[in-house]
């Protein structure tokens, strides 16, 4: 496959929570354009499911790895199993995993807290060393996309343990595409609006706070995992080779809006 600026044939992309949602959906957003996908989420019963729709759609190779990436003290040893059994550089890595905990910030607990930070913040650093370390002695560059959220940009009630994790992503972006620059290695990130995935089902499910999503967007709608996908290609892809340390929202018109 050949699609010019955007064709990432020759490629192997690794995505976390690439079982579901917005991962998903940037992992057959990457295999459409050529990538061969490895892909690591919690559940082996949908990185199954997740492994024939990829292969279906695409015709690539696909690999799963059951891992829960609150383990941050095992992620070096599981980026060289999967180096091991892909037998394969991995050339893109994209940090979609993520979880929260709502509540009012007087009630967080700490564990709560701790996991929110160390899944969607600690984890993210833990597995971009490896891909760094993995990079540098390939001798050549590479692509990392996190997926971030509109908690990059600002705060809401209920959401301090999560926005405090994405407000931390996108500094850890900046950083690290700054200093890795010299290795060739692209950091960026992509801020979702409000998407319709099982993480916000019970925020869709409340008719009060639907009506304000819709009224704050200019799109009027949630967005779509697949309205992810494009802008994955492009970070991942050569035409985004002088792109780095930076956010690129795709929120129906959300962050435009005053």
């Amino acid at each position: 496959m050949d699609n010019g600026l955007f064709s990432l044939s020759g490629k192997t992309a690794l995505v976390t929570g690439g079982s579901r949602g917005i991962g998903l959906a940037v992992a057959k957003g990457l295999a459409g354009q050529g990538a061969d996908i490895a892909i690591i989420a919690r559940d082996k019963s949908r990185l199954q499911a997740a492994r024939e729709q990829i292969q279906e759609s695409s015709g690539k190779k696909v690999w799963t790895f059951p891992f829960d990436l609150e383990n941050t003290k095992a992620i070096g040893q599981l980026f060289e199993k999967i180096i091991s059994e892909t037998n394969k550089e991995i050339n893109i890595l994209v940090n979609c995993a993520g979880t929260t905990a709502r509540g009012p910030a007087e009630d967080v607990d700490l564990e709560s807290w701790n996991r929110v930070v160390e899944v969607n913040l600690t984890a993210v650093f833990a597995i971009s060393q490896a891909f760094c370390r993995h990079r540098k002695k390939a001798g050549k560059g590479g692509k990392i996309i996190n997926i971030g959220s509109l908690m990059c940009h600002g705060g809401r009630p209920t959401t301090t343990a999560y926005a405090a994790s994405k407000g931390g992503l996108l500094m850890v972006t900046r950083s690290l595409a700054v200093e890795w620059a010299k290795y060739n290695i692209n950091v960026n990130t992509i801020g979702p609006g409000f998407i319709a995935t099982d993480l916000t089902a019970p925020l869709r499910a409340d008719e009060d706070f639907n009506k304000w999503v819709l009224s704050r967007t200019p799109f009027e709608r949630w967005g779509q995992p697949e309205d992810i996908a494009g802008t994955a290609v492009f970070l991942a892809s050569s035409a985004s080779d002088f792109v780095t340390g930076q956010i690129l929202y795709v929120d129906g018109g959300w962050v435009a809006a005053i």
